[in-house]
């Protein structure tokens, strides 16, 4: 499947537990086909060519760690709300520094992220095509 017709994810990759959960999640979803992921620091950043992408209007699924949500706070820099955010520490894992979220809280997210990336391909699926804006010369 031709990249512009996956949902872009976004997500967390600070220092706590869930942070890096948030980021392992994303990059599953990434390394199965299941979505694009992109550079939330690049948007946040305002570099001209991650702000276009997370601008394009394809689906977005945000992952955050914890409830600072970073990823949330750096798409609104660039104007944008994500379809579906998620935040991890809400959804049961716990936030830890200096330690990785347990089998049970990856399983448990993952879970959930999964159901969300379902929704968001769902709905371009339905549409049968992803908004002109989302194809860039680089496609």
């Amino acid at each position: 499947m031709a990249l512009h017709n996956l949902p872009l994810v976004y997500a967390c990759s600070g220092c706590s537990s869930v942070a890096q959960a948030a980021n392992r999640l994303a990059v599953g979803l990434d390394r199965a086909g299941k979505a694009e992921m992109s550079c939330i620091s690049g948007v946040g950043g305002g570099v001209r060519a991650l702000v276009k992408t997370a601008r394009s209007g394809r689906p977005i699924l945000a992952l955050d760690g914890c409830a600072l949500a970073c990823v949330k706070a750096c798409l609104a820099t660039a104007g944008v709300t994500a379809d579906i955010h998620l935040v991890l520490n809400q959804l049961g894992a716990r936030k830890r520094y200096h330690a990785d979220c347990t089998d049970d809280e990856m399983t448990a997210s993952a879970a959930l992220v999964d159901e969300a990336i379902t929704t968001l391909q769902g709905r371009i699926n339905a549409a049968g095509h992803v908004p002109a804006s989302a194809l860039t010369l680089d496609d």
